[in-house]
């Protein structure tokens, strides 16, 4: 029975054979597969219209079923490919209510963009169906909001590069002045060095000879110091005391 609720009432459009279009074995798979789905029991039922499938490859109402008891298992992706497949059949029904349940299975997995194009599909097929329309707009706000979200997250990505940019370019900056004043320091240091070693280089170096005189020299004023010592106070005589 179809909702007017949410997009995730999914429609549950379990779809049998005709007895004058199917053999009885096929109707007896699809016949399980039915049942167990009623029941719940969603992998039996997976099981039984794979059965189905399998003796009958191009049985539709088979791989639209599948999609139902895949989807009820969370197998969001294996049920898209199911309605995808049941979506060709020449079966308006089928058809129809394939691209429906797509449109519910995209949603499950927010594929806005694709959910959005199969309730369009849903509704080429069949204009009248009203949950398919009350599902699309309910698509179009998702993926409105979705594109917004992206949009906002560009942004801030944006923002973020280009701080990280500037931050970056002030980096390199500071070191490439570092790196300059680095050079300079290094330059003076090499320049004082160079200076130093050519003033040692500037200054004369002494003869033999002339170190020899010069410490001649020192000798004869050492001598004369004490000669003019010993005149002043000769050896033996008292220095005169002061009377106060």
């Amino acid at each position: 029975m179809k909702s007017h609720q949410l997009w995730n009432s999914f429609k549950v459009a379990v779809l049998l054979l005709a007895c004058s279009t199917a053999s009885i074995a096929q109707r007896s798979d699809m016949s399980d597969g039915y049942s167990e789905y009623e029941k719940k029991r969603f992998r039996n039922a997976e099981s039984a219209y794979r059965e189905a499938m399998r003796k009958d490859p191009a049985l539709d109402e088979a791989k639209h079923n599948l999609g139902n008891a895949l989807y009820r298992q969370g197998k969001y992706e294996e049920a898209s490919n199911s309605y995808v497949d049941a979506s060709r059949s020449s079966k308006e029904p089928v058809k129809s209510s394939s691209f429906y349940n797509l449109g519910n299975s995209l949603m499950k997995a927010e594929k806005y963009e694709e959910a959005v194009e199969a309730y369009k599909q849903a509704l080429r097929t069949n204009p009248s169906d009203q949950d398919a329309r009350y599902n699309l707009s309910y698509a179009l706000q998702k993926l409105r909001r979705q594109q917004q979200q992206d949009k906002n997250k560009d942004k801030q990505k944006d923002n973020k590069d280009q701080q990280q940019k500037q931050q970056q370019q002030q980096q390199d900056k500071q070191d490439k002045e570092n790196k300059s004043k680095n050079n300079q320091s290094e330059q003076k240091d090499k320049s004082d060095q160079e200076n130093q070693k050519n003033k040692s280089a500037q200054q004369p170096k002494l003869s033999k000879e002339e170190a020899e005189r010069i410490l001649k020299s020192m000798r004869n004023d050492e001598k004369n110091l004490q000669k003019e010592k010993a005149k002043r106070f000769p050896a033996g005589d008292d220095r005169p005391v002061k009377n106060w």
